[in-house]
């Protein structure tokens, strides 16, 4: 580790680089402190900016966004009462009540210092643990990657909406999008139905700009459009933490970066699942459970270590197994490939340098996240009261401004309006979106691997369970599946009527 530390250092610490982290961090927070504009549509327009740059300020770009998000959508949720991502959610029920008491500022506080405890606490555990799992990678044969792709796309598909049918049926659909373009074992064309522009494939970019920040806008379209305001006269406390507070928030805040960062290496999982576990622990342990939901400020500090503590995890499965740990880091593995790096076996050893300074900077991004937060909480929160008449038309034009940028061409803007009228039939149809998006990623890998493994052994299947590693991974998928179907039949499941009293 140490030798590749110094080095890495120094391809982190420019001006290019510090300079970028600002600006993702700012940006991210931005858009997470706007209702109905998420993470995941925010790295979605600012990826085409990154194809320009090198791997590492493109990264850290996307990261000081991706890391940023987690606390942004804590604003709102404090100050309307309307968290601006799905992961914010868990921070409103007592964020909300304790800025109504008069503690604003001592809220966005503690949402802040939290997030950054967990963001710092998922670094660390990213910059220890990625390497040992890289290590366990580059075990793996060609049928062991196979398994592990059809690991990632069960994981995804199964807790990815309330079907875990519907789940498949989009990852299957998102593998069949993926063969679109020239054959990678033979380089023959396939459903390119005499479209030239069709044989290198679809950018992922381009169909993710449809499928997720188009879509957007249509819904909204469909709904009547609600002016947020937000009081500013609950910007003017002090925003004092009391020792006492600051004691009591120390438990829950280490237990829910614990909590994140175990649900963030699970690839499927995500913040909205690790801030609800972690403030449900917290409020058990806690010995004032009945402040929570009332202002509780141990509720805020577990929910706000938590989602912001499965940023750092979630890089753990992708840099090391290639496989997205959630779609938001799916969508940064075209900021990896497009600079050759290809997230896998031999990345830590090919690209170590570069892979160090990538996790040494999301501790960076994190620090600089704590201090936009302290400086720049008041405009942040300002942010909310933009009327969405005037947002969505900005958000449109940044979406097909991002299309056209890839390649330049209007082609791709096409693309992505066909993506977008997918996206919504998809949506009417309760089809669930992030399986598509994972099978885009690792259609091409699923793909390759499992035609190569066939190759090796004449077509022979008896391949796939040849090795240890490979029963160790359909042991895993099967784990995966009994659990999955287990919750799903449990909320499925009427409850039992009250006995009868005996008179």
């Amino acid at each position: 580790m140490l030798q590749h530390i110094i080095p890495a250092s120094g391809l982190l610490f420019t001006l290019q680089n510090i300079l970028w982290i600002n600006i993702g961090v700012f940006i991210g927070a931005v858009f997470a402190a706007i209702p109905g504009l998420t993470v995941i549509l925010c790295v979605i327009l600012f990826l085409p900016v990154t194809y320009s740059m090198s791997a590492i300020p493109g990264m850290m770009f996307l990261l000081g966004i991706y890391c940023a998000g987690g606390y942004g959508g804590s604003v709102s949720a404090i100050l309307i009462n309307t968290p601006g991502t799905p992961h914010a959610a868990a921070t409103m029920l007592d964020g909300h009540p304790l800025s109504k008491q008069g503690r604003t500022k001592a809220a966005l506080k503690i949402a802040l210092y939290a997030s950054t405890f967990g963001g710092i606490f998922s670094a660390l555990a990213l910059l220890f643990l990625g390497p040992q799992v890289a290590k366990f990678a580059a075990q793996l044969g060609t049928p062991e990657c196979f398994m592990v792709c059809v690991f990632g796309l069960t994981i995804i598909a199964g807790v990815s909406g309330k079907s875990m049918i519907r789940g498949i049926i989009a990852a299957c659909l998102g593998l069949l999008i993926a063969c679109i373009g020239s054959d990678p074992m033979t380089s023959y064309d396939r459903f390119t139905f005499g479209i030239n522009r069709l044989y290198l494939g679809l950018d992922l970019a381009v169909c993710l700009i449809g499928l997720f920040a188009l879509v957007e806008i249509v819904s909204r379209a469909e709904k009547k459009p609600e002016e947020l305001h937000m009081d500013t006269a609950k910007m003017h406390d002090n925003g004092v933490i009391t020792k006492d507070e600051y004691k009591r928030m120390a438990r829950p805040t280490i237990l829910g970066s614990l909590i994140g960062v175990i649900v963030g290496i699970i690839p499927g999982t995500g913040a909205s699942e690790a801030s609800w576990f972690s403030y449900s622990q917290a409020r058990n342990m806690s010995k004032k459970p009945e402040e929570f939901g009332h202002g509780s400020v141990e509720g805020i500090a577990a929910a706000e270590s938590a989602n912001n503590a499965v940023t750092g995890a979630t890089l753990i499965p992708l840099l090391t197994l290639g496989i997205p740990g959630d779609g938001t880091v799916a969508i940064m593995l075209s900021a990896l490939m497009i600079n050759g790096l290809n997230p896998g076996l031999s990345l830590f050893t090919t690209q170590g340098d570069i892979m160090y300074a990538i996790m040494l900077g999301l501790i960076l991004v994190n620090l600089f996240m704590l201090i936009q937060g302290k400086v720049l909480t008041p405009l942040f929160a300002k942010v909310v009261s933009i009327p969405q008449e005037i947002l969505t038309p900005i958000i449109v034009i940044f979406c097909f401004a991002g299309a056209y940028s890839v390649n330049k061409n209007y082609f791709d803007v096409a693309v992505a309006l066909v993506f977008c009228m997918l996206a919504w039939l998809l949506r009417k149809l309760d089809m669930p979106p992030v399986p598509i998006l994972l099978g885009l990623v690792l259609g091409k890998m699923t793909e390759t691997n499992f035609r190569r493994a066939l190759l090796i052994s004449n077509g022979s299947p008896k391949i796939f369970i040849s090795s240890v590693y490979c029963w160790v991974f359909i042991a895993l998928i099967a784990v995966a599946v009994f659990t999955i179907l287990r919750g799903k039949f449990k909320e499925k499941k009427p409850q039992a009527a009250p006995a009868p009293k005996e008179e």
